[in-house]
């Protein structure tokens, strides 16, 4: 099997469905429109939320606008649980996005190994969550959670409980609530998972 070219290794890129969906980390040095063309990438899904301000977000706008590609913002923190919007935003998202999209985040190891997992289970239904998890692999993924990351690897299981049979979609829309899987985490000895319940974004050029 040959070598993955070097921008894929650079930016931990790797497909999801290979021509569907792909993952990876913040294209940072300038080859972000390279790596674009050459997957045929027809839009991005940023998980740093909109950062108008910081240049790697202009950046990345820059790129689509000139290749014609979507850019769509969204919003996960790797430490705090997700709200209801946030998760609702992610779903519309998957749904909206030009095929093939490109979910990222800074790393792509963390917040994109819990997308990847969403977006299939949001694809296939919850038959398919053993297939999504393994995106939270150590290899080839880089996923190595910390103390309070390890609750992104717990969402699916507990999501799919949650439900009682409803769709993902169904179910975050109607009836999910972070406080719900806070108290969830605790009962099963995992209330040091996560810091807290997301408010609002604690602001870092590499968290955000």
């Amino acid at each position: 099997m040959p070598e993955p070219p070097i921008l894929d290794i650079l930016y931990n890129f790797h497909w999801i469905r290979e021509g569907e969906a792909a993952r990876s980390s913040q294209a940072h040095f300038g080859g972000l429109g390279r790596l674009m063309r050459r997957h045929g990438l027809k839009s991005i899904l940023n998980l740093r939320g909109e950062n108008s301000d910081l240049s790697w977000w202009r950046y990345e706008r820059h790129v689509c606008e000139r290749l014609a590609a979507r850019h769509i913002d969204t919003m996960l923190d790797s430490r705090k649980l997700p709200t209801r919007a946030m998760l609702t935003t992610l779903i519309d998202a998957f749904d909206q996005a030009p095929r093939p999209f490109l979910l990222k985040c800074s790393g792509g190891q963390d917040r994109t190994s819990l997308a990847a997992a969403l977006y299939l289970i949001h694809r296939d239904g919850w038959s398919g969550r053993e297939i999504a998890e393994r995106h939270f692999a150590a290899l080839p993924y880089l996923h190595f959670p910390k103390k309070h990351q390890r609750w992104l690897r717990l969402f699916p299981g507990y999501a799919q409980q949650a439900s009682q049979g409803s769709s993902l979609a169904d179910w975050i829309r109607q009836a999910y609530t972070p406080e719900d899987f806070a108290d969830w985490l605790r009962q099963r000895g995992q209330g040091d998972t996560f810091d807290r319940i997301f408010t609002v974004p604690t602001r870092s050029r590499w968290q955000w």
